[in-house]
């Protein structure tokens, strides 16, 4: 696994030992940051289940002027901090050791907004569905927000209109996706 593009450019990342992770291949991740290009340049992005660190680090790498990577396994936490200093992002790049709920009441509380959130939550347990609300729920992204969830391919998004999101892009691979939310303001007002 490598960084695409950017100041960081070819270096290779580590990875997490084991299963307890699941890296975006470098060919997935080429094809989210294509569609992302116009968008990178000085957002500020938040990754939640981290694992390795390797989209935010990718993020950064291509001109994003903050990252802030979520995660609480103790290995992936050892991973993006190694993957940061190697990259030379460290400044840039701000590793949170909680659970993503306990993280983003923290970054509410601090007043702190996203240009663009990521997600890649363990598939098939509607993680992504409670994460989405608590989003929602929270003050850390505005209507000019992109919320990405990467998913298995099977996964449902019918439910997020109705929770107050509205789906502006989809892109399907060969076993997951990734679904591109924003905030549908007329749907929170119906929904808070």
């Amino acid at each position: 696994m490598r960084v695409i593009a950017g100041r960081a450019r070819r270096l290779q990342l580590k990875t997490v030992k084991g299963m307890s992770t699941r890296p975006t291949t470098d060919r997935i991740k080429e094809t989210l940051f294509n569609m992302l290009q116009n968008d990178i340049e000085g957002c500020t992005f938040l990754d939640l289940y981290s694992g390795s660190g390797a989209i935010g680090i990718e993020a950064l790498s291509r001109g994003a002027k903050k990252a802030v990577f979520v995660e609480n396994n103790r290995d992936a936490i050892d991973c993006i901090k190694y993957n940061l200093r190697f990259t030379k992002l460290q400044e840039y790049g701000k590793v949170m050791e909680n659970n993503v709920v306990t993280a983003m009441e923290i970054l509410n509380k601090r007043n702190e907004k996203f240009d663009i959130v990521f997600m890649d939550p363990p598939y098939n347990n509607e993680i992504e569905r409670e994460t989405l609300k608590v989003i929602l729920g929270l003050d850390i992204i505005n209507e000019y927000s992109v919320v990405i969830v990467e998913a298995a391919i099977e996964t449902d998004f019918s439910y997020t209109s109705d929770m107050g999101y509205k789906i502006i892009k989809e892109k399907i691979y060969k076993t997951n996706k990734h679904v591109f939310l924003k905030k549908n303001d007329d749907a929170v007002e119906r929904y808070t």
